[in-house]
């Protein structure tokens, strides 16, 4: 059920690994540090969850997580997860799925249905949308609203300064189940400021859930109050082909 795969590493031939071994081996690394972390910051391991990034891998790679006692899983693409999910669903009800990258209002009905929280709310007219369908299917995911921490501009999220009045809008004018922040500092800049910055505004909105440190950096998101940490190239390896071509969404193009 879970063949050996080929994977390239970054130097050197491809090597040949056996898919459920190596994510097992992955995992349990992965969840020892998040321990080690959160003790070593004076809080409980139990405080922080570990969503496992699945995109572009196929289900089988799911299943190997699944089998090692994974039940968190986030996707970047609302058609790839279209594609993944409903039949992992129906063999495992009990997983939940993270949407985590950025969501069009065209593709908002089909969140709603798919995902059981949404991380990446930017947009008033995005939030107006998912209220819509929400009421319409029945059905209320979470939702985090994503901060532009760096406030680059090539990258959703809303900008610090406007965050406030941002979530209250979300929560009061359109009713979204808001439970949390998430961001995703800039790739040249120390994390730290960044996940610090979020957690401020998160206190001050007294939101409880901080989405925040991926596989290069997770450890200092802990420290910073993460408690969520979305982790897939540790568990993975490098990112495959599956579901590439399902959908167009990009950073640079939310509608």
């Amino acid at each position: 059920m879970y063949p050996s795969t080929i994977v390239s590493k970054p130097k050197g031939p491809p090597v040949v690994i056996n898919m459920q071994t190596d994510i097992a081996q992955n995992l349990a690394q992965v969840k020892k540090t998040i321990d080690d972390a959160a003790r070593a910051h004076g809080r409980s391991a139990d405080d922080v969850r570990l969503v496992a990034v699945s995109k572009t891998h196929p289900p089988d790679s799911v299943r190997a997580a699944i089998a090692a006692g994974q039940r968190i899983f986030g996707e970047n693409r609302v058609q790839e997860a279209e594609t993944k999910w409903p039949e992992l669903r129906q063999e495992f009800p009990e997983c939940r799925l993270h949407l985590i990258g950025p969501l069009q209002r065209n593709k908002a009905a089909l969140a709603v249905r798919l995902f059981d929280v949404i991380e990446t709310v930017d947009r008033l007219k995005l939030a107006a949308a998912l209220a819509r369908h929400m009421d319409e299917a029945g059905r209320r995911p979470d939702c985090l609203i994503q901060v532009n921490t760096g406030e680059e501009a090539q990258k959703a999220g809303v900008l610090p300064a406007e965050a406030d009045d941002f979530i209250g809008a979300c929560r009061d004018q359109h009713g979204l189940p808001v439970i949390g922040l998430m961001c995703i500092p800039p790739a040249n800049e120390e994390p730290a400021m960044h996940f610090a910055l979020l957690a401020k505004i998160a206190r001050r909105n007294h939101l409880a859930q901080l989405s925040m440190g991926m596989s290069a950096d997770f450890e200092t998101a802990v420290q910073f109050g993460a408690t969520l940490v979305r982790v897939g190239t540790a568990i993975f390896g490098a990112r495959q082909d599956y579901g590439r071509s399902a959908e167009a969404d990009t950073l640079s193009s939310p509608t």
